[in-house]
């Protein structure tokens, strides 16, 4: 019996384009509804601190589920972009222009703020990396949480080293321009979750997951392992940066009590949930855990309770995470989608066809 081949493949510029207009589409339904009023500035400032906190998982999610280490040390990296981003902008006249309503001269200070965090938690990255990227496990966990911890007193007492003010330690940085809208931090969201997807689809990112896989193999047939672990973490680390740059500009002051050892656990807890390496996941559960506490502010005494519940049911029913290892593809929806109407359509002409002959 002859098979029909009803498979349909899209080609790769109109999957991008299709991907683009929903996005576009997305940008604009959400800032229409944030114009009109419908959407609160309370929840915008929610729907903000969601983009931060998926640009946080997203991240996390390369060095732990891509690449299968354990670091602990993620709220450091975010501390090191956040007050890298915030001495810059507050030495530059942004906050002059977003006071006289001209945004769009600030808009070049900001891109460097942005690179600025980026660069200097990569750095930190790859300072952190070398050594610790020796270690496995549990061993790689302490180091890290370790290396967070530095970087958490560093900023505390530094000025008292330094001699004049410069992160003014437990005080807390103040003053810092809120730049960081709606707008600008959907943009980050949308470049972070396209970098990683890109990345992991190359080559570079094959090597990645085959050190998770067994990284013995992975180096007995030529894969640079150090490298490569090296090359994820530091990724990691930069996006992370990002993410504390945008933290800095929504929020206009920050503590170093901010990133202790809690934060970066919660970041993890987001990864785990959503499922270790997959993309779709990380956004989701960062977009829940942002949610959920804010919902459960009317029983005040017992939201906490009540978060930790779910995060045990969780655990309980899906040990994998919400999505395991799945990353949703539009694409591949789509391309199946049009295979069902293929095949719809060719049964209905076939029986046509044989009502005709009989």
């Amino acid at each position: 019996m002859k098979q029909t081949n009803t498979s349909i493949r899209i080609p790769m510029p109109v999957r991008y384009l299709i991907n683009a207009a929903l996005i576009v589409l997305l940008w604009f339904i959400l800032s229409s509804l944030m114009r009109s009023g419908a959407i609160t500035n309370y929840w915008t400032g929610i729907i903000i601190m969601i983009g931060i906190n998926i640009i946080l998982a997203v991240s996390l999610n390369v060095a732990t589920g891509y690449l299968g280490q354990l670091p602990l040390g993620h709220a450091g990296f975010m501390a090191v972009g956040a007050y890298a981003g915030g001495i810059f902008m507050r030495a530059v006249p942004v906050q002059e222009f977003l006071r006289a309503g001209n945004a769009g001269a600030s808009v070049p200070y900001i891109l460097i703020a942005l690179l600025i965090s980026a660069l200097t938690a990569g750095i930190f990255g790859l300072i952190i990396g070398i050594p610790a990227l020796r270690l496995r496990g549990d061993y790689l966990a302490i180091i890290t949480l370790g290396f967070g911890e530095i970087i958490r007193v560093v900023l505390t007492n530094i000025d008292s080293v330094l001699g004049f003010d410069f992160t003014f330690g437990s005080a807390g940085l103040k003053r810092i321009p809120k730049y960081s809208s709606f707008t600008l931090v959907f943009i980050c969201v949308v470049l972070t979750c396209f970098i990683i997807h890109t990345v992991m689809k190359s080559r570079h990112g094959r090597a990645i997951l085959s050190i998770r896989e067994n990284e013995i193999a992975s180096e007995s047939v030529g894969v640079n392992t150090t490298y490569y672990k090296t090359f994820a973490f530091v990724l990691s680390a930069m996006l992370a940066g990002v993410a504390g740059c945008l933290y800095a500009g929504y929020i206009g002051s920050l503590y170093p009590s901010t990133f202790k050892f809690m934060k970066s656990i919660e970041i993890l807890v987001m990864v785990v949930l959503g499922g270790m390496g997959s993309m779709l996941g990380s956004v989701l559960s960062a977009t829940v855990l942002t949610v959920l506490p804010e919902l459960l502010r009317s029983v005040a005494d017992y939201r906490m309770v009540a978060y930790s519940l779910a995060l045990v049911i969780m655990m309980i029913f899906r040990p994998k995470g919400l999505m395991g290892s799945y990353d949703f593809s539009l694409s591949h929806l789509l391309e199946k989608g049009l295979c069902a109407v293929r095949l719809l359509f060719g049964r209905k002409s076939s029986e046509k066809k044989g009502e005709s002959r009989e």
